[in-house]
């Protein structure tokens, strides 16, 4: 007999709420980055991929399990990253 294939069909992506104090150190922590300079921003992010490099590394060493440290790390550099662009970008236009 032939059998049926059946498809599931995929729910949608659900959209993830962050709680309130979970947006608020965000806000908090994109607050302290565009305080920064553009020497200073560059200057945290060079630290904070420094900081990421080595967490990695003693996470492959089995030395540490602060993978919400990581997580952090990650979402910190990528807002400096975007600040730096928004900079960039602000700059490129007033030109």
């Amino acid at each position: 007999m032939a059998e049926k294939k059946t498809a599931k069909a995929k729910a949608p992506a659900a959209k993830v709420k962050t709680s309130g104090k979970a947006a608020t150190a965000a806000a908090s922590e994109a607050e302290k980055l565009r305080a920064l300079g553009d020497v200073e921003l560059s200057a945290k992010n060079k630290e904070m991929t420094d900081q990421l490099f080595r967490l990695r590394f003693q996470r492959t060493l089995g030395q540490t399990e602060s993978l919400n440290k990581l997580r952090s790390l990650r979402k910190d550099i990528a807002r400096a990253n975007t600040i730096a662009r928004e900079r960039e970008l602000a700059a490129a236009g007033s030109k």
